[in-house]
């Protein structure tokens, strides 16, 4: 494939990755907003408890993973550039990265899951943590389906479409999003 035969007549109905992938993002990301605005609602009914939970979480693997996943989006991004201009090498060194990064996500996500395990804090705790663990262990699986779609393209990338290369992609991203939506809410903002 050449760079003359990839599409770039993009439209409303024709958005990157298809106008599939950009409903699912409508909806599991409105699905995570009315969560995290549920999660905001209890929070401002007790706001004490909320705080004296939320104290209990690790921020710094959270940073660290906010980190991780945000290098992971940057290389599966620049991972679809160099597929656009038909540079397999930079192309799959770039979406290996992102991998890398996705993988990095999870393992750590996985300690800190077990670090709240090992102290007790299950999801009947109290309302915080049964907000921490439903919205944290949703967004994890999407990680792991997104990481099962980079595989997918990994094993693919010599003859994958660009179509299903960015629609890979942008779920990817929701990933990212979605998390740029949790990060604040679970760990930062009092």
């Amino acid at each position: 494939m050449n760079q003359n035969n990839i599409q770039t007549n993009q439209s409303l109905w024709y958005p990157p990755g298809g106008i599939l992938i950009w409903m699912i993002v409508l909806v599991e990301v409105l699905t995570f907003c009315m969560g995290i605005g549920s999660l905001v609602y209890e929070k401002s009914n007790d706001l004490a408890a909320f705080s004296f939970m939320q104290s209990h979480l690790n921020k710094t693997f959270a940073f660290w993973n906010t980190v991780f996943l945000l290098t992971s989006g940057f290389c599966i991004a620049t991972a679809v550039l160099y597929k656009s201009k038909n540079n397999l090498n930079l192309f799959t060194v770039f979406l290996s990265a992102s991998i890398l990064f996705g993988f990095a996500f999870l393992i750590l996500k996985f300690y800190e899951f077990r670090e709240k395990w090992m102290l007790g804090y299950g999801l009947e705790t109290s309302i915080f943590f049964s907000y921490y663990w439903l919205l944290t262990g949703f967004h994890y699986l999407h990680v792991v389906v997104g990481i099962l779609i980079l595989f997918f393209i990994y094993g693919s990338r010599k003859t994958i479409s660009f179509e299903n290369l960015e629609a890979g992609a942008v779920f990817w991203h929701m990933c990212d999003l979605i998390w740029l939506l949790l990060y604040p809410a679970l760990y930062l903002i009092q």
